[in-house]
């Protein structure tokens, strides 16, 4: 049996690059703000989809009845 080849990584990547100047720049309370606008944002677009799932079932119902 072969042993499974090692692959260095001593390269970050371009967003372990971003990230590392982003927690050297950034305190901790302002890197929490972001996370919770970042949830904010996610939670309105559920929101939303579920407003539009809303008015389609509304529209169907009316449309029925007629």
């Amino acid at each position: 049996m072969q042993a499974a080849p090692v692959r260095a990584t001593a390269i970050p990547s371009f967003t372990d690059a971003l990230r590392a100047v982003e927690s050297l720049l950034m305190s901790g309370g302002q890197r929490t703000a972001r996370r919770n606008a970042w949830t904010s944002v996610l939670e309105d677009r559920r929101r939303a989809k579920d407003r539009v799932e809303a008015e389609r079932v509304l529209q169907q119902a009316v449309a029925g009845r007629s």
